[in-house]
């Protein structure tokens, strides 16, 4: 591994590790850029079966080649499959070569970023799919890490341990999550509560939205709607479930507010042209957008989620924290606060408002003693606004918290998690969470998944089963819709026995997925894998894209066609069928090639390498508050040795990880 410097880069958060810097232009990759009138340009050969793996959170498929995505964190909630944009800048990736060695590429710039792989869109430098990779820096200011090994995987884990350790959550942020726009109140909470209670689905924790606060306005609590934050919380948690709120990134422009007149007076927000600081709509109106460059600046407001922590909260959400913009006065353009439309007429409001990148040139960040435009440094913000909000958490809870946000960079998973943003309730959405899995993992990010049943358009019976069947097995499993959608919650789709049993499923697989994903994060490991690393001599492996391997020797299968109950599954080699229906567990083993599996709705079917063991609880629970990790049963086929299993043991809460706490279960 070696890194190259161009100009003088900002440094950004993603290094942990020291890597050498390179002196000479002369060696593979740097004598491939060159300097054009706007950046950089990368640009090197691909082999007619070369693949690319990577980019974290981005559409299109787990093999990136023929792709056109550019890096410049954006809130868009019409997601599609040609979205160039989304919440997150990612800029890793992994060229596997027919013929040669694979390497790896990491352009560390919160820069605008465009990767050209080999798409054959039209642009300044060609005019047709040539077999060329190619990405432009919008800046000549450039950090480009280079990393080689035998394989694909094993560059990817040398990049994780480049770039950090990852995010640990506790126990209890592995459990079911049930949240939706809307949800505000003590009587909301009480009935999401009580109805997965009575109907025996377990669940760990509700997310609040923004209507929890007081006119929007963060670290603020609408009295009216929870008069006793501190009492519901307390309340809830008696019974297995933790309250986790949302936070944005905008600071509601109100003299009066204490966090706004200590943020304007000390000269912790943004500035506009004229020294004064930047004002931008968001959900509570005009807002001042907190300088996350400066470190006064995040620790005050990482200082302000006390405000929730003195009430019992462990967990929080950041949200719109590209930053979302909808309107600007610097810009002139109208709003759709300013119109009086918000999301009562959302076509009107897409039209007349949101989220011009314009806006982004109109403000500035204090760096190191220089004013620098946002603009240039755009794609580090939600990444640093993660960095203030966990190391703030971290001062005040002594155990473990989740966080996760929306927008990211590559070393906010130190920090915190991510979803994947405002997706939709379609089959198209469920497949893009099954392929960005593995990309995510490669950038470092472990905690993480996608809102199960779509965000947007309303879920259907059998969406949200496929999807619970597919969440089931991703370390952030929430069920998470907009207002104005159908009812998502399990028990809103008449009989819920079905739901109970795919929900029931994550809590009997908690001793596995915990442990491997503990053992991930401490080794500096991936998660979820393409079926390529894990089979790299296997030429149909490297062909497969709705199949996942995760962890020591599971291998995911869902459903993602609506309508059925069959697929065929691919296996790589002789594997064990495990079969989740009416609450137990079926082995059956299953020879190497393709098989035509039936997979009703209420049941899950995945696959377990020979001679890999697979712990489960023994019994099953309603929360993790209840799940006894000690007490576990080991699944799975012998190999030519006894069936054993590493299993990671602790208890759930305490801050910090150690590998000492493994443990070999054997089956008996």
């Amino acid at each position: 591994m070696k890194q190259w410097i161009f100009g003088a880069p900002l440094k950004s958060l993603a290094l942990y590790e020291e890597v050498p810097e390179e002196k000479s232009r002369r060696v593979f990759p740097a004598n491939q850029v060159t300097e054009e009138e706007k950046g950089l340009l990368f640009q090197a050969e691909l082999g007619i079966g070369d693949r690319i793996f990577g980019l974290g959170e981005t559409m299109r498929g787990i093999d990136k080649r023929g792709g056109y995505y550019v890096s410049y964190n954006t809130d868009d909630a019409n997601h599609r499959h040609d979205m160039l944009s989304l919440y997150a800048s990612h800029n890793f990736f992994v060229v596997s070569r027919e013929k040669g060695e694979p390497y790896g590429l990491f352009f560390d710039t919160p820069a605008r970023t465009i990767f050209d792989l080999d798409s054959g869109r039209r642009s300044p430098y060609y005019s047709q799919q040539d077999g060329m990779l190619r990405v432009f820096v919008e800046s000549f200011d450039l950090r480009l890490v280079y990393v080689t090994g035998k394989t694909p995987y094993e560059i990817c884990r040398k990049f994780l341990w480049a770039i950090g350790p990852s995010f640990l959550p506790p126990l209890w942020a592995f459990g079911f999550g049930q949240s939706r726009w809307g949800y505000d109140s003590v009587k909301h909470v009480r009935e999401v509560a009580k109805a997965y209670r009575d109907n025996r689905i377990p669940l760990d924790y509700i997310c609040l939205d923004i209507g929890y606060m007081d006119r929007f306005i963060d670290f603020t609590i609408d009295r009216k709607k929870i008069p006793d934050l501190k009492a519901l919380v307390a309340e809830t948690k008696a019974a297995g479930i933790r309250l986790v709120p949302i936070i944005d990134a905008g600071v509601k422009v109100e003299p009066g507010n204490p966090v706004y007149d200590e943020g304007v007076a000390k000269g912790f927000f943004c500035t506009n042209g004229e020294g004064k600081p930047f004002k931008g709509a968001v959900w509570p109106g005009m807002t001042h957008f907190p300088d996350f460059f400066q470190p006064a600046a995040s620790r005050w407001f990482g200082d302000q989620y006390k405000v929730l922590t003195d009430c019992g909260i462990e967990g929080v959400w950041n949200d719109m924290n590209e930053p979302s913009i909808f309107y600007s006065e610097a810009s002139g353009r109208k709003g759709m606060l300013q119109m009086g439309l918000n999301f009562v007429a959302p076509r009107l409001a897409e039209k007349y408002a949101l989220h011009h990148k314009k806006d982004y040139q109109y403000f500035y960040h204090q760096i190191d003693g220089k004013r620098v435009n946002h603009h240039t440094v755009h794609n580090l913000y939600g990444a640093l606004m993660t960095k203030a909000s966990g190391e703030g958490l971290d001062r005040q809870i002594s155990g473990r918290y989740l966080l996760f946000s929306r927008s990211s960079y590559i070393g906010a998973h130190r920090y915190g998690g991510v979803w994947t943003g405002d997706n939709a309730s379609t089959w198209d959405m469920l497949k893009q969470n099954v392929k960005q899995m593995a990309g995510l993992n490669m950038c470092g990010f472990l905690y993480s998944g996608a809102d199960t049943g779509g965000f947007g358009g309303n879920c259907t019976r059998e969406l949200l089963l496929r999807w619970l069947a597919f969440s089931v097995f991703t370390p952030l499993m929430r069920d998470h819709t907009a207002t104005m959608t159908r009812a998502q919650e399990c028990y809103a789709y008449g009989d819920p026995e079905a739901f109970r049993r795919i929900v029931s499923l994550r809590y009997r697989l908690l001793p596995y997925l915990y442990s491997e994903f503990m053992k991930a994060a401490l080794r500096r490991d991936m998660l979820f894998r393409p079926l390529s690393f894990d089979f790299p001599e296997d030429p149909m492996a490297a062909r497969i894209e709705d199949q996942l391997m995760l962890g020591e020797g599971l291998m995911v299968t869902p459903i993602l066609r609506e309508g059925t109950e069959e697929r065929t599954v691919y296996l790589p080699e002789e594997m064990t069928e495990i079969r989740w229906q009416n609450g137990v567990f079926l082995m059956t083993k299953r020879e190497k090639g393709m098989h035509r599996i039936r997979v009703p709705q209420d049941e899950v079917v995945f696959f377990l390498r020979r001679g890999k063991g697979l712990i489960v609880s023994a019994e099953p629970v309603s929360c993790t508050d209840e799940l006894d990790l000690s007490y576990v049963l080991l699944l799975g086929e012998a190999g030519e040795e006894p069936l054993c299993y590493e299993q990671y043991l602790d208890d759930g809460r305490s801050k910090g990880g150690d590998l000492s706490n493994i443990r070999i279960v054997k089956k008996e």
